[in-house]
């Protein structure tokens, strides 16, 4: 599978750093614009943890021509969506809209990174939303669970801190504090525009270089975060529930890890999807849960594995004996050819699939600039997962997959 798609991505630097890259998609009349911002929870203080998830809702709430109430109206009075996204690494604001009303979507962007004034009477009720919306999470088994796990996993540093930050850090914000954290990590040279749709490059070009003008570019001095040391352990916690939540896991591999195709395709065989081993031998064959699988998250310097399972607390023993064995087959049993191949066409599938959505392409493009300073073509990754093999796989799992590295999260019901 050849697609050339190389031909339709095109990346320009303004004088002031301000990254631009597009990609032009010529069978679609859609477009997906996003300015993304090389800052995320990882790069705060404690003291201001969540500034940035907290600054990212704020960027909503107003700036020198325009009222909330006009932001939210730009885009869906003409047919679009507005929305914004926070992570450990990166904050990206974003609008999917016709072709047709792109400048409409890179104006409000712009105008919101650029010129948003943080009243001070929707700051405070921006407060109590973020307070809010922790309350939610804690409602959520999976979203405490999570959390719990990589506060474990990555103990005493920034990427085991919850994105939203905590009740304490979010209430003490100021207007001054938003725009100083604004000053440091809002700086031209550390913003990217991704554009993927109908659109020309350089008619992007032109309209932000237009919009994003400001004259040079304070430099963004990278921040020193040395991993802690990470030591496997058991945690505990219980709240009001029914169900019991389990996290088999360990320190994962960053982007740019040379073994990380051969996670990928573990991960894939092992609970990736209802055909997974993990699925068809705890569900399928015991019936101990409905929900089982795994996950695969990658960092600049680090990332996070592990296995999830919601079940019955006399389950329990039960099920964390399965997947160690799981976990043991996978490193001394090599990956048959028909299932290896089975795992690979599931994982080209769906980077496929997600190609027919350009707020996909958009988040692809975007990051492989972020994490690469490249494109990464499909035909690249195919390439990569195509030439694993069951050797290869087999000399990967027998060190990853060693019982003695891997932490427990478990969530159980509060005793009556």
């Amino acid at each position: 599978m050849k697609t050339k798609e190389i031909d339709f991505i095109e990346k320009t630097v303004l004088p002031n750093g301000l990254q631009i890259v597009t990609e032009h998609i010529e069978s679609v009349k859609s477009v997906t614009a996003g300015i993304w911002v090389k800052t995320g929870s990882r790069n705060e203080s404690d003291e201001l943890a969540g500034v940035t998830h907290f600054l990212e809702h704020m960027l909503f709430k107003g700036t020198e021509k325009r009222t909330p109430y006009d932001i939210a109206l730009s885009m869906e009075a003409v047919g679009g969506y507005l929305n914004a996204f926070t992570s450990t690494e990166y904050t990206c604001y974003y609008s999917r809209c016709l072709d047709s009303k792109l400048p409409v979507a890179l104006n409000v962007l712009t105008d919101m990174v650029r010129n948003s004034i943080f009243p001070a009477e929707e700051l405070e009720k921006e407060k109590k939303v973020v307070l809010e919306e922790m309350k939610m999470y804690k409602d959520s088994s999976e979203d405490v669970i999570f959390e719990e796990f990589s506060s474990q996993v990555f103990d005493q540093h920034p990427i085991g801190r919850p994105i939203i930050g905590f009740e304490n850090t979010v209430s003490s914000f100021t207007r001054q504090h938003l725009f100083d954290y604004m000053e440091d990590r809002y700086q031209p040279s550390n913003l990217l525009v991704a554009v993927a749709g109908n659109v020309k490059h350089e008619e992007v070009v032109d309209l932000v270089s237009e919009l994003m003008d400001q004259p040079g570019s304070k430099t963004v001095e990278p921040i020193d975060q040395p991993l802690t040391n990470y030591a496997p352990s058991q945690k505990e916690i219980s709240k009001v529930i029914e169900q019991t939540h389990m996290i088999i896991g360990r320190r994962g591999l960053q982007y740019d890890h040379p073994d990380k195709y051969l996670l990928l395709l573990a991960n894939t065989v092992l609970g990736s999807g209802m055909s997974s081993r993990l699925h068809q031998n705890v569900r399928e064959k015991y019936g101990y849960c409905y929900s089982i699988g795994t996950f695969n998250q990658s960092y600049i310097d680090a990332g996070l594995f592990g296995v999830y399972i919601g079940t019955d607390k006399d389950y329990v023993t039960h099920v964390r004996d399965l997947i160690t064995k799981e976990f043991e087959k996978i490193r001394n049993e090599a990956v048959g050819e028909q299932e290896l191949n089975e795992a690979k066409s599931q994982l080209k599938g769906k980077l496929l699939l997600s190609q027919e959505s350009t707020s996909n392409r958009m988040t692809r493009l975007a990051k492989s600039m972020i994490y690469f300073d490249r494109f990464v073509t499909l035909d690249e990754l195919v390439e990569n997962i195509d030439a694993v093999t069951s050797e290869d796989l087999l000399k990967f799992c027998k060190d990853f997959f060693d019982p003695k590295v891997f932490s427990e999260t478990l969530l159980t019901p509060e005793k009556k």
